[in-house]
């Protein structure tokens, strides 16, 4: 091993301080000399401080680190001095004439070799009384306790009624629904906390000192909001393959075109970026994208084609032929199909197979669309009613007599509280679809609207030729007004399909000139949850949420008029099987606790002997039931053979 000082000093060091000569060759002693020498020199700097200087030593600087600081709520014990640094307080000298004195005959204890453990005092139990609070810095929390919640804002995001009693049910059942209630409860409140997040609110157009809005034109909004707004109001002019059918997708990110003549393009409409577009050399009717938009639903003239985002055609499905219309149930995976020859064809496109085909009776079907709050679909016919379908039943779940003539349109709001329709008596209604199925507001239009959409926060837009007009509701909420349109646009051809875009203030409009982004500000909600609908997610985020949208999805024999309905207790069919199962036994076998036995001692008391105990009691208590519930009916019996007042006879052993 090398010395130390030859190590630490080298041979440039030397020749600097001038110990060593240019060229030094040493022998083993001056080698011993020279490390004493440079061992020594080390020392002394290690311990040695420069004169003058007033820094601790090493040793002493380590110990002042290693010193807790004084924290500023905590008390000061003795005063500084003045200019000096506060520091940790110093311990007192203990006072050794103070300690009491043993007596000298005490006896004396001896040690033992086990240490003892050290007393841990218990906990108190201050935790769990709703005190106050005290924060490190020792000072009270004048708002102690959760913040409070509105109860209206709290009962907006509960879903259990628990205005009605349901009768009394076993201990397990009961403990279920009070686990179920007690968490719809919490999560309630947790959401109400939440909606303090959601700080983007709705916009609208008013109008200066009594100012009508409905003549402020496209052109007006769109130099008034900013850049990025007014980039979404344009106009396609494609009158070679109009007119034309549009569709957006879930997210509001991509819109889906079909012309009449076979055109066929899917695009972000947001950045402009064309993701493909064909002409399949036929008419087409209806578009729709699926559960993404990856997949495209285009009804041709003859049947129902499947595409992929880049045009490339994955299945052509002949069962549906012959399609007017297109509707597609995002939580049930169910593509719903109206056609020429008066089917209703739902289409399971998680596993390809037909799940009903429904004869609706009623001509060609070429009206229809979905209610988004319980998935049901509802058909307008030509002798002017609105018929309710589900696919489990073979039915309509209930038919709205609506005009006098045929239904031209049918739109539903995203609440599913209010339908409109508009048929050839020129009349445009609004029906209140909560049991009711009455009109709330009726209007006679000078021409009668072909198309009718609804946008996520109740604006009512109407095609009426080749003007579009757009109701809203009083202050932007409820049910639309339909005394004064709220927006209205002139286009360059007749409206063949309208849609407004999910999450933003935008009507789509297909006409047969192209296709037409109107801005209309209210119509959207602004607030989306990223986990259901996001408009920014990638690819990776896509694939995710379509395995987890396909592992929750919903059996399609559950949709029906009341969702809220499959939660709940049916309590007439619960006292009726009780009521066949006492007729069928002959006793109520809830009437009587049951019978719990006494445990035992010396291992006799096993869970197998228990059941067996157990068992034997409700066999003999059964027992002891049928014999009293057969002399009754024998009883009964003898008592209805034997006429009153009649002489006794001989057969009457016979009776049995």
């Amino acid at each position: 091993m090398a010395p130390r000082g030859l190590r630490t000093w080298g041979g440039a060091d030397w020749m600097r301080a001038g110990r060593l000569p240019g060229v030094f060759n040493p022998t083993v002693g001056q080698l011993r000399g020279v490390c004493t020498c440079v061992a020594v020199r080390v020392g002394l700097m290690e311990t040695a401080p420069k004169p003058g200087s007033d820094v601790p030593p090493k040793k002493d600087r380590l110990q002042a680190k290693r010193k807790k600081p004084r924290r500023y709520w905590e008390e000061e014990t003795a005063p500084t001095a003045a200019g000096a640094s506060p520091g940790p307080p110093r311990k007192q000298k203990k006072n050794r004439e103070a300690r009491p004195q043993k007596p000298k005959n005490a006896p004396i204890q001896k040690k033992s070799r086990f240490p003892k453990k050290p007393q841990v005092p218990k906990k108190s139990q201050e935790w769990r009384s709703p005190g106050p609070q005290r924060s490190l810095s020792g000072a009270q929390d004048p708002f102690a306790g959760p913040a409070p919640v509105p109860v209206e804002v709290v009962r907006k995001f509960r879903r259990i009624d628990k205005s009605k009693k349901l009768p009394r049910s076993k201990s397990k059942a009961q403990s279920r629904l009070d686990a179920a209630e007690a968490e719809e409860e919490e999560i309630s409140v947790k959401a109400a906390r939440s909606e303090l997040l959601l700080a983007e609110e709705p916009g609208f157009l008013e109008g200066e000192d009594g100012e009508d809005t409905a003549r402020i034109r496209q052109a007006d909004i769109a130099e008034a909001v900013d850049i990025a707004s007014a980039a979404k109001h344009f106009d396609l002019n494609l009158r070679q393959f109009g007119p034309y059918r549009l569709n957006y997708s879930r997210t509001g990110r991509h819109l889906a075109l079909g012309g009449r003549r076979g055109h066929v393009a899917a695009l972000d409409w947001v950045t402009k970026k064309l993701m493909c577009e064909i002409n399949v050399m036929e008419a087409v009717r209806d578009i729709r994208f699926l559960h993404s938009e990856a997949l495209l639903a285009v009804a041709q003239n003859r049947w129902l084609h499947i595409y992929d985002n880049q045009g490339i055609e994955l299945h052509c499905v002949r069962r549906c032929d012959r399609i007017t219309r297109l509707e597609f149930l995002p939580f049930h995976f169910l593509l719903a199909t109206a056609s020429e020859t008066g089917f209703l064809t739902y289409l399971d496109v998680s596993v390809g197979k037909i799940v009903a085909a429904l004869n609706a009776r009623a001509g060609r079907l070429d009206v229809m669309t979905q209610n988004p709050y319980n998935a049901i679909v509802h058909l307008g016919h030509s002798n002017g009613t609105v018929s309710l379908w589900s696919p489990a039943v073979k039915e309509p779940l209930a038919k709205i007599l609506c005009h006098r003539g045929g239904v031209r349109a049918v739109a539903v709001d995203p609440t599913g509280t209010h339908m409109a329709t508009s048929g050839l008596d020129h009349q445009l209604k609004i029906f209140d679809l909560r049991g009711t199925f009455q009109p709330l507001s009726a209007r006679t239009l000078p021409q009668g609207a072909g198309h009718l959409a609804f946008s996520q926060r109740g604006l009512l837009a109407a095609g009426l030729g080749d003007v579009v007009n757009v109701w809203a509701g009083p202050g932007g909420a409820g049910a639309p007004c339909l005394e004064r349109p709220y927006l209205t646009h002139r286009l360059t051809g007749h409206v063949h399909g309208l849609q407004f875009c999910p999450f933003e203030d935008v009507l789509g409009v297909g006409h047969s000139g192209g296709v037409t982004s109107m801005l209309a500000p209210g119509a959207a909600e602004p607030n989306f949850d990223g986990l259901e609908s996001n408009p920014y997610r990638s690819r990776k985020q896509r694939q995710e949420w379509e395995v987890k949208a396909l592992l929750e999805k919903v059996p399609a024999e559950l949709i029906c008029l009341d969702p809220r309905a499959l939660a709940e207790v049916d309590v007439v069919s619960l006292e009726q099987e009780k009521k066949e199962r006492i007729e069928r036994l002959g006793y109520d076998p809830e009437a009587k606790a049951p019978f719990q036995p006494k445990p035992k001692q010396k291992g006799r008391s096993s869970t197998a002997s228990l059941v067996k105990r157990k068992k034997k009691v409700m066999d003999e208590e059964h027992r002891d039931k049928v014999r009293q519930s057969l002399k009754q009916q024998q009883q009964q019996k003898q008592e209805k053979a034997k006429p009153t007042g009649a002489r006794p006879s001989a057969l009457d052993r016979f009776v049995r």
